[in-house]
């Protein structure tokens, strides 16, 4: 299998990486990764766009199919190796807490995110513009609220299984800071986030994007 993943520092592109990198660990997996960058607008320049029109990251080519969105990327590289650490449980309840847990972070978290650089993307408006920044802290605190109380079992998103959530976590909590948010509020998660940062395969992840 031939992979090739398009990601860029500072995106949630962290989340499919660091699952990439624990492939890697765990078996003769392996990947080419290039980072875009998107200070320069990259990901918005005519090669990126043939291969995905969106022009976000990530992207994963596998055997020359492109795979956006980063649920189905973390779903299929649980699905196409079923031998790792990372395989996603047979029991179709399970499977769909996981993608819960997933599209909550993607339709709701990120969206509250996005909306301190992509506010473009809902308005025109100046006024409007800015108020949606200017709540973005009130916003992310809310979700990590509900994350904190409601949807984190502990020691890992899921319970005692590392799972495909647990980067995707890592990746969105990563921008609490930039986004006015004090992960202090938030014991369990701030927790989570230091013991992500101990695994060998978020710190191979950082290393490479430090180097780039």
């Amino acid at each position: 299998m031939s992979i090739t993943f398009y990601s860029a520092v500072g995106s949630v592109g962290l989340a499919a990486h660091v699952v990439l990198e624990e492939l890697k660990e765990s078996s003769s997996f392996d990947y080419e990764l290039i980072l875009l960058d998107m200070s320069n607008t990259e990901h918005r320049g005519d090669e990126y766009k043939k291969i995905n029109p969106k022009a976000r990251v990530p992207s994963l080519i596998v055997d020359g199919t492109v795979l956006t969105e980063t649920p189905a990327i973390l779903a299929f590289l649980a699905q196409t190796n079923p031998d790792s650490s990372l395989r996603l449980p047979t029991d179709p309840m399970a499977f769909a807490q996981i993608q819960s847990f997933n599209s909550y972070l993607c339709s709701t978290v990120h969206v509250a995110h996005a909306h301190k650089y992509r506010g473009s993307r809902w308005t025109d408006d100046k006024a409007a513009l800015a108020a949606l920044t200017a709540n973005v802290p009130n916003t992310m605190a809310a979700c990590f609220e509900d994350l904190e109380t409601h949807f984190f079992t502990g020691p890992w998103v899921m319970g005692a299984e590392f799972t495909i959530c647990d980067p995707y976590l890592l990746a969105i909590s990563s921008w609490l800071e930039s986004d006015g948010v004090d992960i202090e509020r938030f014991p369990k998660l701030k927790k989570h986030r230091e013991a992500m940062h101990k695994r060998s395969a978020v710190q191979s992840v950082f290393r490479a994007l430090q180097n780039s």
